[in-house]
């Protein structure tokens, strides 16, 4: 059993690094609201902190941001630590909603998203040591929630599908 489910985790891995390098390559709204994207990856994240642990969602998480920065946006980049920054915030921010509130998988995809966006916001104005970052913060949350809700609208038609193949 240990086997398949690292087998699965490394699927799911490769599945998020994916998404990732395709949604980078597709600019959404790029002459009306810079670094918005819809947050494809947080499928993946998602699904695994609801088929497996928190501990392998975050796992999934952190790994996906180091090989894409090796192999995208380059290591320890600004591009790098946004990234980071974004995924551990948001994937402790679901991981705890997921566990104290009766949220639905789409409730805690929208927590995920706006929380990414908050932990970009908090890195970048620690990068450019500038406070005035955060009046940037508004605009992006705007954009935060739809998106939210569409990725966990996804998740949960292939949380239904998964659950017949990997229960």
């Amino acid at each position: 059993m240990e086997l398949r489910k690292t087998v699965n985790i490394a699927m799911f891995l490769a599945l998020a690094v994916v998404l990732n390098i395709v949604e980078s390559l597709v600019p959404i709204f790029i002459s009306f609201v810079p670094g918005i994207k819809l947050g494809l990856t947080n499928i993946i994240i998602l699904l695994v902190l609801y088929f497996y642990t928190f501990k392998d969602a975050l796992l999934v998480s952190i790994l996906r941001v180091f090989v894409v920065g090796i192999l995208v946006t380059g290591l320890f980049s600004i591009s790098f630590f946004l990234s980071l920054s974004g995924a551990i915030f948001s994937i402790i921010m679901m991981f705890i909603v997921k566990k104290m509130t009766k949220l639905s998988i789409i409730g805690v995809s929208v927590v995920g998203s706006i929380f990414h966006s908050i932990g970009q916001i908090i890195m970048a104005s620690l990068i450019l040591k500038n406070i005035n970052i955060y009046n940037y913060l508004p605009v992006i949350l705007l954009f935060s929630i739809p998106a939210g809700i569409v990725i966990g609208i996804i998740c949960k038609s292939l949380f239904k599908s998964l659950s017949k193949i990997l229960n």
